[in-house]
């Protein structure tokens, strides 16, 4: 049985992502059935990060200012050091995530991943974790970070690094199975 049959994902990435975090949860979501769209402000091709250097591409099916939370049920924020702190410079990339709060609709982000949420102003009240380095950030925009390999509220999903991602994937392909939820809001 295919638990995200008729379920389109998004995943919003730029170069430097990091390469488990985004190839892992994509093949999870793909398994379960769902229709998995890589997004990204370029066109063509985004390298990703791996063991501290540079590693494969992945294809870009759509730039973020061609689509809209409109055509997703949900997203998928990978980390990575450098792939976040590209994001988050470009506007596009952040209002396209504070839609799909907006529009009640659930996120996954893992590592440096919720920092697109900090950019993005949707963290405030939030219980979260992330990779360490990102803690101070989450508490000074006002969320509540713990130190758990998955934290779930109300259809955000967060994890801390890759060894957290067969955690990550079961609650992101639950969470994203149950849909909208009315806590999730901008």
């Amino acid at each position: 049985m295919s638990l995200l049959k008729d379920i389109r994902v998004a995943i919003l990435a730029t170069n430097g992502f990091e390469e488990s975090e985004l190839i892992e949860p994509k093949r999870a979501l793909e398994k379960e059935g769902a229709e998995v769209v890589v997004i990204s402000p370029e066109n063509g091709e985004i390298k990703g990060w791996k063991n501290g250097d540079w590693s494969d591409t992945i294809k870009v099916d759509a730039r973020v200012d061609q689509v809209s939370s409109k055509d997703f049920d949900s997203l998928l924020l990978p980390g990575g050091v450098i792939n976040p702190d590209l994001l988050r410079r470009d506007p596009a990339s952040v209002e396209f995530v504070k839609s799909f709060f907006e529009d009640h609709k659930p996120v996954a982000a893992i590592c440096h991943g919720p920092q697109m949420l900090i950019e993005a102003g949707v963290t405030n009240g939030r219980t979260m974790t992330s990779f360490t380095s990102v803690r101070k950030d989450l508490e000074n925009s006002g969320a509540n970070w713990v130190d758990d390999e998955v934290v779930v509220d109300s259809g955000l999903v967060t994890s801390r690094s890759p060894k957290d991602l067969p955690a990550f994937n079961k609650k992101m392909v639950e969470e994203f199975r149950e849909g909208k939820h009315a806590g999730q809001t901008a």
